[in-house]
């Protein structure tokens, strides 16, 4: 007898959940270089080929937490009110997630976060990896704002943004300060950032 599908779903996000909890918590106390798929596979108490059907590649590990936002930006475009710019829609998006402290904003302050970050950013291979993570953004945010060139723009140009002010804010974090006493500036960074996006876009 089968089990049933919710269980069956269950049981594999728990082992994904497992298999990359693991993995960071190796990454974090060794550095991402230092540490095999073996030695995850080892920890997880899974086999490499399991590993695998989880995880395609050793950088999304790390990176599926990311994944988790993929869309985002095209699904906040897709279902903004009537009416509403989609910088308008985006940028309140935005500003919702630093008044959460939101990790993917960099607003955050909890030592694990700010530890992900600086394996994230900080290991060649995983920033190179987030930029495919990107760029898909980039692609689908692209596809509900304009099917031509104009689209494609704007969308790089919102990506981008987003990019530099999650940096920004984290590097200040990153440099001692706390999320609370960043917060007023983040959200000044991101009112003059897509405040100059909506004058360039106006027509959209």
């Amino acid at each position: 007898m089968s089990e049933p599908v919710g269980l069956r779903a269950r049981k594999k996000a728990r082992t994904r959940d497992a298999i990359a909890d693991a993995a960071i918590s190796l990454f974090l106390a060794r550095g991402f270089d230092q540490v095999s798929v073996s030695d995850i596979a080892a920890t997880a108490e899974v086999s490499k080929p399991t590993l695998f059907r989880y995880f395609p590649t050793k950088e999304d590990l790390v990176l599926h937490r990311f994944a988790d936002h993929n869309g985002e930006a095209a699904r906040v475009v897709g279902e903004r009110r009537p009416g509403t710019a989609p910088i308008a829609a985006l940028h309140q998006h935005f500003r919702a997630g630093l008044d959460r402290f939101d990790p993917v904003t960099g607003l955050n302050d909890h030592p694990e976060v700010v530890a992900f970050h600086r394996l994230v950013f900080g290991t060649p291979s995983l920033a190179g990896r987030l930029l495919q993570y990107l760029r898909d953004d980039e692609d689908a945010l692209a596809a509900a704002l304009d099917p031509g060139v104009r689209g494609r723009l704007l969308a790089a140009q919102v990506i981008a943004v987003q990019r530099v002010l999650a940096r920004t804010n984290w590097q200040k974090i990153a440099a001692g300060r706390t999320a609370r006493d960043v917060h007023p500036e983040a959200v000044a960074d991101a009112d003059l950032a897509f405040a100059q996006l909506g004058r360039a876009t106006s027509h959209l």
